[in-house]
């Protein structure tokens, strides 16, 4: 028997999409209410969950605890209502579980929207034992507690899930704009570090929101720090920190940038769990003028991840500046296809179009990225653009 364990708060907008996903895979659903002021409780009864209240213990790690006491099945699955779990992954997480020497199931969740990382690994379905727990502020996990576990029952394993199981809609831009999400994770990482000095996690999180905020030197710092504190055999952990590292140094120190990537690439993980990496060396090495690397490691992105629409749009740059126009439309092309929404993909096969000779095309797709900016709050940019490819095409009429 397999429970779905939630914990919410408001989420009317996005309860019944989440529960919809589990129908049919999960045996029971369970929807713990942390103090909602909407209709979130109705719609997740319509939708066949058991849903029981608790009052917010002031941090996810005790409020899953909780939840996790509610639920009957053998196997656990824990999701957030802007989750969904994707029918791809039915098949392969039924036959993982039915391994009996399986512990744990890492998921491959897709990060629809984020700027880094597409994809991350995270620990959120596993068997009911009562040795497993939540921990740790903020990014609540189970890790802590399957370390200790395995010390005494070794005999369990890990197992990963090589196909993306959820789609995950939370680190999207404008949704982030909307909270103070930022704020919560400083807040609670700084309580992190202040009871785990040093800690690699708490580093690497804080760390890279400084970096993010335009803290550099901190951030900088607390990366290092991390980075020095973190045993080899923590992979996830090693090249998170490694790539935030990069990050932070490229647009400095272009050099040490690439070094960083590359030892964030030698770390063995899953291959989606690199594309940030490899995507974001393949950018650094074209600004370099190393063009023929950096077009292989955009093409074995697309290959390993065809869904990625960044790894086409970078694909699509290198090759223009390659000359191989025709294959840059392609990758343009494709890079349309999986992420509509991106107006720069739009705005350089405009560019492209028009070097082939196709006005009508160009001028289409230069007003489908002025429309995406506008639509997406970025009227100074679409205004810029629209002055611009003026300059090149007729828009109007």
């Amino acid at each position: 028997m397999l429970s779905l364990s939630m914990i919410v708060r408001d989420e009317a907008g996005q309860i019944e999409d989440c529960l919809r996903s589990v129908q049919g895979f999960a045996d029971e659903l369970v929807v713990v209410d942390t103090g909602s002021k909407d209709n979130t409780v109705a719609l997740a009864q319509a939708a066949g969950a058991r849903v029981e209240a608790i009052e917010w213990p002031g941090d996810f790690a005790p409020a899953r605890n909780q939840a996790l006491e509610m639920v009957q099945g053998d196997w656990v699955l824990v999701l957030d209502a802007d989750e969904r779990l994707k029918p791809e992954a039915w098949k392969p997480l039924r036959a993982l579980m039915a391994q009996p020497d399986v512990l744990v199931i890492n998921l491959l969740r897709h990060e629809r929207g984020a700027i880094q990382s597409p994809y991350s690994n995270v620990s959120r379905l596993f068997r009911r034992h009562p040795r497993i727990c939540w921990s740790r502020a903020y990014h609540s996990m189970i890790d802590d507690s399957v370390a200790e576990l395995l010390k005494e029952e070794p005999q369990w394993r890990i197992a990963d899930c090589s196909e993306p199981a959820i789609d995950h809609d939370g680190y999207r831009p404008e949704l982030l704009a909307q909270g103070n999400k930022p704020e919560r994770l400083r807040q609670a990482m700084e309580a992190e570090l202040q009871s785990r000095p040093g800690d690699p996690y708490a580093c690497a999180k804080l760390g890279s929101l400084e970096v993010a905020e335009g803290n550099l030197e901190r951030g900088l710092k607390l990366l290092q720090e991390g980075l020095a504190n973190c045993p080899s055999e923590a992979q996830p952990e090693r090249y998170e920190l490694l790539l935030h590292l990069a990050l932070a140094e490229a647009s400095r120190d272009p050099q040490q940038a690439e070094r960083y990537y590359r030892q964030a690439l030698e770390i063995p993980l899953a291959p989606r769990l690199n594309l940030a990496a490899q995507l974001n060396l393949s950018a650094l090495l074209l600004q370099l003028g190393q063009l023929e690397e950096a077009e292989a490691l955009s093409a074995r992105a697309t290959r390993v991840a065809p869904e990625i629409g960044l790894g086409w749009y970078n694909l699509g740059l290198i090759r223009r500046k390659q000359g191989n126009l025709a294959g840059a439309l392609e990758a343009y092309r494709e890079a349309k296809r999986v992420n509509p929404g991106h107006a720069e993909t739009h705005q350089n096969l405009a560019v492209a179009l028009l070097l082939g000779g196709d006005i009508d095309g160009s001028r289409g797709s230069f007003r489908e990225a002025i429309q995406l900016l506008i639509d997406q709050g970025r009227t100074q940019e679409a205004q810029r653009l629209h002055k611009q490819a003026g300059e090149l095409v007729k828009l109007e009429g």
